[in-house]
């Protein structure tokens, strides 16, 4: 029986847990909040679509006794404060390290062999700062964010292409920031099919652009940092471990060597399953990406770097 804890019971937490439901991925998801009666409240709401929707998992919400997480095979983290228009993901960083310290540790007390997966913001910091606070293997802490900037990836592109984008491929490595990431245009298909064969390059840079500003775009509109695709980016690392589907991801993980980085967590592809990362695949980038992978490390690494100001390692 497969058990995932979702810690946080804000928009992006509870529609995490909503589609890990729906999508019958786990037999129990745990909903747990620091705010009395939120995580209840939402997952008693859930449980009430489940005679409508089909699903069999039970949802319990708690608040504050991580005893109730235990045995989890995977815990994801959304706790922390949301990004606000004109806010940097990176300004989250001194509250936000200091949450995600003590919910990690929290969450290893009952369930020793959890793979982790962070949400939380400044999300590829947050990921470096969960393995290098705990000391687990790499291959069982794993940051989202290139899972969530592909699929605005690919959203934009079939937007460009008038399609489905079921239809679409896309990939995003680098950094999950505004300025960091880097959507390979020059790998992007249609049904196989190279888009820069079918969009002239004004086109595809501005779909490059937009999907960059992705998040801002969003916390602009919305007035906070968004949730649906989040929620469901999360939910979709999340199966893949537990249904051991063996799938080729872009997200975020501590490198050893690979794409010439070490002491990092930042986006690359990999296959996720069972163990959580199973491997990191080479895209063989060419010199103008490699550069742009460089310059997106670069970054990172000055955010890691506030971790050791802030003494949160």
């Amino acid at each position: 029986m497969a058990k995932i804890t979702v810690v946080g019971a804000g928009n992006v937490g509870a529609t995490c847990a909503n589609v890990l439901a729906f999508n019958k991925i786990a037999d129990e998801v745990v909903m747990l909040d620091v705010k009395e009666g939120v995580a209840e409240g939402k997952a008693i709401d859930m449980m009430q679509t489940a005679q409508t929707l089909d699903f069999e998992t039970k949802i319990v919400g708690i608040t504050n006794d991580y005893s109730k997480t235990a045995d989890s095979d995977v815990v994801i983290v959304t706790s922390g404060i949301p990004r606000k228009p004109g806010m940097t993901r990176e300004e989250l960083i001194g509250v936000n390290a200091n949450i995600v310290k003590s919910v990690v540790e929290n969450c290893l007390k009952f369930s020793p062999n959890a793979i982790f997966i962070i949400i939380s913001n400044p999300m590829d910091t947050m990921t470096y700062l969960t393995l290098k606070a705990t000391g687990l293997p790499k291959n069982r802490v794993i940051g989202m964010g290139g899972t969530l900037d592909s699929s605005r990836f690919k959203y934009y592109l079939s937007q460009a292409l008038n399609v489905n984008p079921s239809q679409v491929d896309g990939t995003v490595i680098g950094g999950h920031g505004d300025t960091t990431m880097i959507p390979l245009k020059r790998l992007a298909t249609y049904n196989g099919i190279p888009v820069s064969q079918l969009l002239d390059a004004a086109t595809l840079d501005k779909v490059v652009a937009d999907t960059m500003v992705g998040g801002a775009t969003l916390t602009g509109l919305l007035g906070t940092s968004a949730w649906y695709a989040p929620g469901a980016a999360g939910a979709y690392v999340a199966e893949s471990i537990i249904r051991d589907y063996k799938r080729l991801i872009p997200c975020c993980i501590y490198l050893e060597g690979e794409y010439g980085q070490k002491d990092i967590c930042i986006g690359v592809p990999a296959i996720l399953g069972r163990n959580g990362v199973e491997k990191i695949v080479d895209f063989k980038l060419n010199d103008e990406e490699k550069a742009l992978f460089e310059k997106s490390a670069e970054a990172v690494r000055k955010t890691n770097d506030i971790l050791k100001e802030i003494k949160a390692l």
